[in-house]
């Protein structure tokens, strides 16, 4: 195992475009449990990364290169940021997870991966230090574990709200028979029984060719008898969206009469925007603006562009640091980490829910000519109605 420390100065270079990101102001009530923390004082904070897996070292890098230059931005507040490697590993990640308790860690961030992030947090659940992980599996949610990725319950309750808010009505769910297929078709299901939207008809596939070529003509023909206006489609770039945005619509299926809605980022790599069968589709995003400029400024710190995922290490730190910014000794307790106002971060306001999970604010985008074009902006604050 390794481990590094490192301490953050208050007079370290502030960043214009990523001071947009100023921390929200958390109200923090009364709170009778959780780790006592002097704000007066560096606070301790333990990042738990795979830093020796070969597979991950520069997604473990660029997590805390963020939390580095998150933690440099904060006026008035310094945070004593310690290190340690899970190896990618569930048992390794619940013996640093206790070590940097006992090293005197009043938080943890991290580990990457659910399986290690739900190790960590049971070793440490009897001290009543909470679990910032970067997974986005809802599954290890709850008790002293929260989420910070990006997760499909989320985006699908935006995307669904958005298509039933466009007078859709009747929608299939397209989906590949593993585990992420489903969790997304669950998703999809959660997010339409809270709108005048119906899941009317689901089909999977195996995730190959000859399954997905073999499946198109029963969505065309599932979708014909249903009636469907929509086609959820839950794959990414790198699995079956690109053909099935090719074949779909050579099958009958026209993305002018028939809506076409991503669960995933049409837009990363930017090659997938290029899609005929995506024109005119729609998926949910961050704010970009947020987002590019923490990428420069990440780029110009430390030479590289981040990793799609740096950007929840650096929630991280925000969240602890606009707690902490309030001054209190009880703000890192499950009452103070879920105060509904929530946080500012790379991608826009989120907050942490009371059963682990988060919600994120996100925009609803476009494809038009081969580009991405914003038509419902991401919300600024969780006080906006009807998000």
């Amino acid at each position: 195992m390794m481990m590094s420390m490192t301490k953050i100065g208050k007079k370290v270079q502030s960043f214009v475009a990523i001071s947009a990101l100023a921390l929200m102001t958390a109200c923090a009530p009364t709170m009778p449990t959780g780790p006592k923390v002097d704000t007066s004082k560096p606070v301790p904070v333990a990042l738990l990364v795979p830093q020796s897996s070969d597979a991950t070292a520069q997604i473990a890098a660029d997590l805390e290169n963020a939390a580095r230059l998150a933690a440099a931005q904060l006026d008035d507040l310094e945070i004593d940021l310690r290190v340690y490697d899970t190896v990618g590993d569930a048992t390794v990640a619940a013996r640093v997870a206790r070590q940097a308790v006992d090293d005197g860690a009043k938080i943890i961030i991290g580990p990457l991966y659910a399986e290690a992030a739900n190790a960590a947090g049971t070793a440490v659940a009897d001290d009543g230090v909470n679990v910032l992980s970067f997974s986005n599996n809802t599954t290890i949610a709850g008790g002293n574990v929260f989420v910070l990725g990006k997760t499909f319950d989320n985006t699908a309750r935006r995307i669904v709200s958005f298509a039933a808010e466009q007078g859709k009505e009747r929608a299939m769910v397209i989906h590949s028979d593993r585990i992420d297929g489903q969790m997304g078709l669950n998703a999809f299901q959660g997010a339409a029984a809270d709108t005048n939207l119906r899941i009317v008809s689901a089909q999977s596939f195996e995730l190959t060719q000859e399954s997905v070529v073999n499946t198109v003509p029963l969505i065309r023909a599932s979708a014909e008898i249903e009636d469907v206006d929509t086609l959820f489609l839950t794959s990414s770039s790198a699995g079956a969206l690109p053909l099935l945005a090719q074949l779909l619509p050579e099958a009958g299926l026209d993305p002018a009469n028939v809506q076409y809605v991503g669960l995933t980022r049409w837009d990363i790599p930017p090659q997938t925007l290029e899609l005929n069968g995506l024109q005119g589709g729609w998926f949910a995003v961050p704010d970009l603006t947020r987002t590019e400029n923490f990428s420069t400024q990440f780029q110009e710190q430390f030479g590289n562009r981040p990793h799609q995922l740096a950007s929840l290490a650096f929630d991280g730190i925000a969240a602890i640091g606009a707690l902490a910014q309030a001054g209190f000794d009880d703000i890192l307790t499950r009452e103070a980490l879920t105060q509904p106002s929530g946080f500012q971060g790379v991608d826009g306001i989120f907050r942490l829910k009371d059963d682990g999970t988060n919600e994120r604010g996100l925009a609803i985008a476009t494809v038009q000519d081969k580009q991405v074009l914003i038509i419902d902006p991401a919300p600024r604050s969780f006080a906006i109605t009807g998000f």
